[in-house]
C-alpha cells in the first residue's frame, strides 16, 4: 500500500494534486462532474479587491502542446467571492481551499488577502506575483525581489494562515526573488507561473489575441518548470509547490523529485476536465512502478551528479 500523504505548511493533503488558480473555477463546476474532494485541494480562481471584467476577447490561441491565454483576472471581487462562491463551495467541498490573490497596489494584496484570511473554509493564501496578462500589477511586482518581498510582508502583516507566493519564470534570477520572499516571511513559493507568449494570424497579420501577449502553459512549459522548481527548492527552506505542463502522474513524481512538495495541475484542466482525477488515480500505480512506497521519502530526492 503506497502512501500519498504530504504536509504543506503545516496542513496535511490526503494527495499532492492541487488544480491550478483559473483553470478550475471556484470548484463547484466540476463537482458536477467527480467528487472533488478527491483532490488535496485546489486553488480558486484568482482574486482581485474589485470586480474585473478581464482582458477584451478573443483571450486564448493554442499553441503546439500548449496555449496562450490573457484572460485578465476576471472575477466578481472577493466580497462576492466570500458572499455568494465559497458559499456554493462549501456545499460541495469539505476540505480547505486555496486562496488565490492578485493584486494592482500593495494595499490591494493586503485587503483582499485580510478578508480572506478570517474564511474558515481557505486553509491558504497563494499571492499571485506573476501574472502576465494584465497591465499596471500582477507580474511587477514579481519581477524584482524588493517588491515582492515588499508585497510578502504586507500580506503576512494581515494575516494568520499560511502565504505562499506565486513566482513569475519571465526573470533573469527567480532564486533571488524566492529567498526575497522567503526573507520577509513567505510560509511556501509556488511555481511557475505562465510563460509570456504570442501568437500572430497569418491571415490579419495582427495577433491572435486582442491583449498581443498572454500567458504560456502546457506540457511544452515542463522542462522549464522543472528546472526553475530545482532551483528554488535547493536555495530556500520553506516548501515549492510545483507547477508548469503537468499532464501525468509520471509528471507528478519528477516536479516531487525536483523539490516540490505539492503540485498544481493547470491547462490539463481546461483540455480535459478529469485530468486531475486521473492524475491520482494512476499515482498508485506509478509509485509501484518506480519502487516509491511513500511520496514524503521522494520529495527533493533528485540526485545532482
Amino acid at each position: 500500500m503506497v502512501d500519498l500523504k504530504v504536509n504543506l505548511c503545516g496542513i496535511e493533503l490526503d494527495n499532492p494534486i492541487i488544480p491550478a488558480s483559473g483553470t478550475f473555477g471556484f470548484g463547484y463546476e466540476f463537482a458536477e462532474l467527480y467528487d472533488i474532494n478527491m483532490l488535496g485541494t485546489f486553488s480558486f480562481k484568482g482574486t482581485t479587491k474589485d470586480a474585473r471584467f478581464g482582458n477584451p476577447t478573443p483571450r486564448i490561441a493554442e499553441c503546439t502542446a500548449g496555449m496562450i491565454n490573457a484572460v485578465g483576472l476576471q472575477n466578481p471581487g472577493v466580497d462576492k467571492v466570500i458572499s455568494e462562491e465559497l458559499v456554493k463551495l462549501k456545499k460541495c467541498f469539505n476540505k480547505k481551499v486555496m486562496a488565490n490573490v492578485s493584486g494592482f497596489a500593495i494595499e490591494d494584496y493586503a485587503y483582499t488577502c485580510q478578508l480572506l484570511d478570517k474564511e474558515e473554509q481557505v486553509g491558504w493564501l497563494e499571492v499571485n506575483v506573476s501574472c502576465p496578462n494584465v497591465h499596471g500589477g500582477g507580474m511587477s511586482f514579481g519581477t524584482s525581489p524588493e517588491a515582492a518581498a515588499e508585497v510578502t510582508r504586507a500580506v503576512k502583516a494581515v494575516t494568520t494562515k499560511p502565504v505562499i507566493i506565486k513566482l513569475s519564470p519571465n526573470v533573469t534570477d527567480i532564486v533571488s526573488i524566492a529567498k526575497a520572499c522567503e526573507e520577509a516571511g513567505a510560509d511556501g513559493i509556488s511555481l511557475i507561473n505562465t510563460l509570456l507568449g504570442m501568437r500572430i494570424d497569418l491571415k490579419t497579420k495582427k495577433p491572435v489575441i486582442a491583449n498581443t501577449m498572454g500567458g504560456f502553459s502546457g506540457s511544452a512549459i515542463f522542462p522549464v518548470a522543472v528546472r526553475m522548481v530545482y532551483q528554488v527548492a535547493n536555495a530556500v527552506k520553506i516548501p515549492v509547490v510545483g507547477m508548469g505542463g503537468v499532464t501525468t502522474a509520471e509528471d507528478v513524481i519528477e516536479m516531487m523529485l525536483a523539490g516540490a512538495t505539492a503540485v498544481e495541475v493547470g491547462a490539463a484542466n481546461l483540455v480535459n476536465p478529469y485530468a486531475c482525477r486521473d492524475i491520482i488515480n494512476h499515482l498508485p500505480k506509478a509509485m509501484e512502478k518506480y519502487g516509491i512506497k511513500s511520496l514524503n521519502e521522494i520529495i527533493g530526492g533528485c540526485k545532482n551528479g
